[in-house]
């Protein structure tokens, strides 16, 4: 664990495993703090994992904005350059997809193979859930709104009849022990307003690396039919569903192993 500069701004980074080179981009509002996190799954077990807190979040800078998803990219390529990777195998996450699009499309050459989970292209491609009309919002109001959009099968019929389980979920969605930090606030919604203008539809066929496309059957966030745009527009892209939502990595068995075996294949 250390802070490393990269496009200016220093970063935390973890890195943990052997193997290949394979950079992890988080989601919205991620945060290495928070546990089990990217470096505590079946990647950092098969390969050599770097994960980061991106600009704005977690314990990285969080500079005055507003930040475009340019700079999220450049910030990626900033960090292979100084892990000394010429290339790398990248996995994004949610918001991480779209800035592991933006890299690929920004720096080609510099990704092996490419996954993009639960993610979306925006403009005529579709976009993801709007996540920068939430900001100001109660955070328990704001997780009784995202959970059913999460996952579109716990809705308020499966929230009444399970009634523990959808408390664990709210007591998840609202816990921030770092809500306090300075700049905390400022750093995730110059994230989610930076992400309003994600659109790389047009670009996507610059796309060279071999990419995965992997989705939840039950995401209200990036959309199944997402997915499916997203796998058809960019060359040679596979695409793999899973059973589950927004999380469908922890909720479906399938989802690491179909995505180690992908960065495996000759």
């Amino acid at each position: 664990m250390s802070y490393v500069t990269a496009n200016g701004l220093n970063l935390w980074v973890e890195r943990k495993g052997e193997g290949e080179p394979l950079l992890f981009i988080s989601g919205s509002g991620g945060d290495l703090r928070r546990k089990p996190g990217p470096l505590d799954g079946p990647l950092a077990r098969r390969f050599d994992t770097v994960a980061y807190d991106q600009r704005g979040l977690g314990q990285s800078d969080k500079p005055d904005g507003p930040y475009a998803m340019a700079d999220y990219a450049d910030d990626a390529a900033g960090l292979l350059d100084e892990l000394d990777w010429a290339t790398a195998n990248v996995v994004g996450v949610s918001f991480g997809g779209m800035v592991a699009q933006e890299l690929a499309i920004r720096h080609p050459g510099r990704i092996r193979k490419l996954v993009l989970c639960c993610t979306s292209p925006g403009g005529a491609g579709g976009a993801s859930y709007p996540l920068h009309t939430l900001i100001g919002m109660d955070p328990e109001a704001e997780a009784r709104r995202m959970i059913p959009i999460s996952d579109t099968r716990h809705d308020a019929a499966w929230q009444a009849a399970n009634p523990d389980a959808f408390k664990g979920m709210l007591d998840f969605r609202m816990n921030d022990p770092w809500a306090g930090e300075l700049r905390r606030a400022m750093g995730a919604e110059l994230q989610l307003l930076a992400r309003k203008d994600h659109d790389t539809w047009d670009r996507l066929p610059a796309i060279t690396a071999p990419t995965l496309i992997c989705g939840g059957l039950y995401d209200g966030i990036a959309l199944p039919e997402t997915q499916r745009r997203l796998a058809e527009r960019i060359p040679s892209a596979q695409l793999r569903m899973f059973e589950g939502g927004h999380m469908f990595l922890i909720q479906d068995r399938a989802a690491f192993p179909a995505i180690i075996d992908f960065l495996d294949a000759p």
